[in-house]
């Protein structure tokens, strides 16, 4: 290609773009984060944990629970452009849980690297998920009439107790593929504004268009403080179901409609779990494996079921 050829290509002056640096940015964000925090309330009192895992919250995280009052202890804030998640924050929450027990804080916060994920640690140092935050939110939002359609969005890998914890208020528990991607286009789509992932994605539309862990996380303090009760009590609003996850590899993705064995096998679990249990078998999108989960009230049987469906299903993706 010529140069002549070049400078036809190139945007005329008046169309191209521009940048410029918001030197405020990060108060901006504090602001907005706070302004989701009812404002009656205050967060005086309280000990917090705040993981920052090295990531992109180090500053703004503490900074947002210590303008509302809170006692701040935060750790995991000193990013060296290569530490971000080691061995912390939402994917490690082991140290944050010592620290919740070492400064007899009442509650733990974990952020991730990008800062949109969050699991929490009560003060007993126990992990709380995305499921049990979003039991917790979604039963609150729902009596008090302000969740959408009386319906919470999430991923086909949420335990069942999180479906239980909203039949039992009137609620329901829309599902979709693996992906918080694919929670929001389905909220969008139908009009929800509570969705997440078990892994601690959560999406409350009303306040952010993708996850924030921040809001997230001012959501639970402000259950707890309203109510005036412990993480470790709120929590139980959702018992869960116990849920085995086993990994096989495979030599091929075969689409499971076309393995009858496999099939056979889901089929007869199914029917002995009855509506106390459910399975999950699907292929990983980045790997050469299937993923084989199983949810029931025994949780030596359904290990056992996971542990055969896996076998079956590995030999009949290497004789395809």
């Amino acid at each position: 290609m010529n140069s002549s050829d070049l400078d036809g290509m190139r945007a005329a002056p008046a169309d191209v773009g521009y940048n410029r640096k918001l030197e405020d940015a990060r108060g901006r964000y504090v602001v907005f984060c706070k302004s989701t925090f009812p404002s009656e309330l205050t967060l005086d009192g309280l000990r917090i944990v705040v993981d920052a895992a090295h990531g992109a919250a180090y500053r703004v995280g503490p900074a947002v629970f210590e303008e509302l009052g809170a006692k701040v202890y935060a750790i995991h804030t000193k990013p060296d452009g290569k530490n971000i998640n080691a061995r912390a924050g939402a994917l490690h929450p082991e140290s944050l849980a010592e620290c919740v027990k070492l400064h007899d804080a009442h509650i733990g916060i974990a952020l991730d690297g990008d800062a949109d994920r969050l699991v929490l640690v009560d003060e007993h140092g126990t992990v709380v998920d995305g499921d049990a935050v979003m039991a917790l939110c979604g039963t609150r939002m729902l009596k008090e009439g302000r969740l959408a359609k009386e319906t919470i969005v999430a991923t086909v890998m949420s335990n069942l107790g999180l479906e239980k914890s909203m039949r039992e208020v009137g609620g329901r528990v829309v599902r979709t593929q693996v992906g918080d991607r694919y929670v929001v286009d389905e909220m969008r789509k139908s009009g929800y504004n509570l969705g997440g992932e078990q892994s601690g994605h959560l999406v409350f539309l009303d306040h952010a268009t993708t996850g924030d862990g921040i809001v997230a996380a001012l959501r639970v303090l402000a259950i707890m403080v309203r109510e005036g009760r412990p993480l470790s009590e709120l929590a139980k609003v959702m018992t869960r179901t116990p849920q085995v996850l086993v990994n096989t590899a495979v030599e091929k993705k075969v689409p499971l409609e076309q393995l009858p064995d496999v099939m056979r096998l889901i089929t007869q679990v199914e029917r002995e779990l009855g509506e106390d249990g459910r399975v999950l078998v699907r292929y990983s999108g980045t790997e050469s494996k299937a993923r084989v989960m199983i949810e029931g009230m025994d949780e030596t049987r359904i290990r056992g079921w996971a542990d055969e469906i896996a076998g079956v299903l590995a030999k009949a993706c290497r004789a395809v």
